[in-house]
């Protein structure tokens, strides 16, 4: 589990295929690896990922084909947002986040407002249903607060501070970016579905 606050930005060192996934080399940036084991989880972009070595400021992990087929932005020298799981005596500063994405979305927009900047991005129908005005939404696994809805598109502001703490002030028009949905969202849906077929 993850809050959504990004700890720290990394880059991706190294992106070796193996098999039919991946291994990748991060080097963590400013994240401290002091407390991480082996076996620990630790969100990649978004992408809940199980550390399975770790080197002098660096981890590896291991990417499997479908996390490949449903995510984006693991390739060599790309940026990365990084958090720690989530313990239970942290703060929950952002809303749960369980670092499984739901799929990719495309920037559509990415407008300066001020110090700020407007970002708007197209997701799949079957996404965007679990998508709410005032809503929480995971882009690259930084939380956010969804402004407004469009057709198959949501908007959201960017303060300054995530910006600079993320990976996020890096987008543009046709980048594509990993979505996760609200989990309360999904639960919700599962629970009227199963009350209706009672």
């Amino acid at each position: 589990m993850f809050t959504g606050i990004v700890a720290a930005v990394g880059h991706i060192r190294s992106f070796d295929l193996s098999g039919l996934g991946a291994r990748l080399t991060i080097d963590a940036g400013s994240l401290p690896l002091d407390d991480v084991a082996i076996g620990d989880s630790i969100a990649v972009d978004g992408v809940c990922l199980t550390v399975t070595r770790i080197q002098p400021g660096a981890f590896e992990v291991d990417v499997s084909a479908e996390t490949m087929a449903c995510t984006a932005g693991f390739a060599p020298g790309a940026a990365v947002n990084l958090e720690k799981a989530l313990r239970l005596s942290d703060r929950l500063g952002g809303h749960l986040v369980s670092g499984h994405v739901d799929g990719t979305g495309e920037v559509v927009r990415f407008e300066p407002i001020g110090a700020d900047r407007l970002l708007c991005v197209r997701i799949a129908p079957e996404l965007a249903r679990y998508v709410a005005r005032k809503g929480s939404v995971t882009v690259n696994g930084v939380s956010l607060t969804v402004n407004e809805i469009g057709d198959g598109t949501f908007s959201v502001n960017l303060i300054a501070h995530t910006l600079a703490a993320t990976n996020l002030g890096a987008l543009a028009p046709g980048k594509s970016v990993n979505i996760e949905v609200d989990m309360v969202a999904r639960y919700i849906e599962r629970f009227l579905g199963a009350a209706k077929d009672a």
